[in-house]
């Protein structure tokens, strides 16, 4: 039996519903994986006195865990302990600090793969420590980054499918639900599959875009 489009019709307002709330609570969390990701490399890189050894737990624990497991703590265990948030926040949250883990490690990848004679070449030509970092180091540090920076907002926008766990009304949450309601399986699939295309498609090409253009700094 063929595709019925008289169905999608009347499935496309849930779902762009869906897409706009997935988009919304993604983005957030990247931004916030973005700030965590940076300051994260910064102590790293830097090897800052204690907030080292936290950076780093914190980091090994959120690559480590899946975060679906990551998303139940949040959700269901932390209300025990008197601290209750919505599922909406929770997911802001989970994907922040899982991003945030994998920001990390790009950022400060890049960070590293500057070599020292680069500071010492600068210190000996006059540049002042602060002038060399921005100047020199962040521009190509960046620019050897983007790469693992694409490749890991396409994954956390990926990773939002796991939202329908905590009753998020999500793309993934909408198409379950449709397909448990109706049957319309093919269908359901089907904008589902087309939704996340659309999400994913102009993140993947302004990505290769941004990483040829940053090729200059390097």
């Amino acid at each position: 039996m063929g595709m019925d489009f008289e169905v999608i019709a009347s499935y496309l307002p849930r779902y762009v519903e869906a897409f706009f709330l997935t988009i919304r609570i993604g983005w957030i969390g990247i931004t916030l994986a973005f700030f965590i990701g940076i300051l994260s490399a910064f102590v790293l890189h830097f090897k800052v006195p204690v907030l080292a050894e936290f950076f780093s737990a914190y980091v090994e624990i959120f690559r480590n865990t899946p975060l679906l497991i990551q998303l139940f703590f949040i959700y269901f265990a932390l209300p025990k302990t008197g601290i209750s948030i919505s599922a909406e926040i929770c997911g802001i949250l989970g994907l922040g600090l899982l991003g945030g883990s994998y920001m990390s490690e790009a950022f400060r990848s890049g960070l590293d793969a500057i070599p020292e004679a680069q500071t010492e070449s600068a210190l000996a030509l006059g540049l002042t420590r602060r002038q060399i970092f921005t100047q020199i180091i962040l521009p190509q540090a960046f620019s050897l980054s983007v790469p693992a920076i694409v490749a890991n907002v396409i994954f956390l926008l990926k990773e939002t499918s796991v939202f329908s766990a905590i009753s998020l009304m999500d793309l993934m949450f909408t198409a379950k639900d449709l397909i448990g309601l109706y049957y319309n399986t093919t269908e359901a699939l089907f904008l589902l599959v087309l939704f996340y295309v659309v999400m994913l498609l102009p993140v993947s090409i302004l990505g290769t875009i941004l990483e040829k253009k940053t090729q200059l700094y390097i």
